[in-house]
């Protein structure tokens, strides 16, 4: 085993203060008893008892978690069924189908938001939380698409041949076998766009309607007039919520690879 360096120590701690501490500010100040951000007064939860009056913060934050929830079941399913037929099929067109899949991994969400939004006009849809759940769904599709793909690449082909050979049709054979074997990728892309859905604020600012206002856009609005207390407490809330989901989905994989190891074994 490699021995660190003091350089590397340095480089490794440098790097996670880049990355956390930033965040580790917003949540000591989210204690803060001062109603200036930037002055400390001491300990107190008086910021978490305000924003569970803010009715108007709340009803934004379970309308993202919504959001989120609907466009990321939406892209899961359409960026799997988009990973397996990019691995399995090689007919003509190919390469324009998988062109269409990536295209919102490099186009800038700007352009993004602002195509969505001439065709939501254009077709006469009234923009709400259902235009917002399309945009994310296609925005986060192609997250899917790729963990998966990445997955089903690898993957033995020889496991479903044995299945079809025992009289399995080929829709069971994929949801007995295939599915259950990818399905930590499956479980990586929701995740994945639960969090991309969440977090975004740029187009869903250009698909929102009258009354439909996610998280990230209240926030960005108060911020406008000044920061708040109150929006580093409503922040933690959800880093919390964001790692308790990580974590469990780590454990939830670790113990199911612990099972298939004993079964093995």
């Amino acid at each position: 085993m490699r021995r660190l360096s003091l350089t590397n120590v340095v480089a490794l701690v440098l790097g996670l203060a880049f990355l956390y501490l930033p965040i580790a500010i917003l949540v000591i100040y989210s204690f803060n008893a001062s109603q200036l951000v930037t002055v400390w007064g001491g300990w107190s939860f008086k910021w978490y008892a305000a924003l569970a009056g803010d009715r108007a913060m709340i009803d934004a934050a379970l309308a993202s978690l919504g959001i989120a929830a609907a466009s990321a079941a939406l892209a899961t399913v359409l960026g799997t069924m988009a990973a397996v037929a990019l691995t399995r099929l090689r007919v003509p067109g190919r390469l324009p189908f998988a062109s269409m899949v990536y295209a919102p991994l490099v186009m800038p969400e700007v352009i993004t938001g602002l195509s969505l939004l001439l065709l939501f006009v254009a077709a006469g849809v009234d923009r709400g939380f259902l235009t917002i759940i399309i945009a994310h769904t296609t925005l986060t599709m192609c997250f899917v698409t790729i963990v998966v793909q990445s997955r089903l690449i690898g993957f033995d082909r020889s496991l479903e041949e044995a299945a079809m050979d025992l009289g399995c049709p080929p829709g069971r054979t994929f949801f007995s076998v295939t599915l259950p074997l990818i399905a930590p990728a499956v479980a990586s892309g929701f995740l994945l766009a639960f969090l991309l859905s969440l977090d975004d604020l740029v187009i869903a600012s250009f698909t929102t309607g009258p009354g439909a206002m996610t998280l990230p856009m209240r926030i960005y609005a108060e911020v406008r007039r000044g920061v708040k207390p109150e929006i580093n407490a409503v922040c933690t809330i959800f880093i919390v919520v964001v790692a308790v989901a990580v974590v469990t989905a780590s454990l939830l994989e670790k113990g199911r690879r612990e099972g298939l190891t004993k079964a093995m074994g």
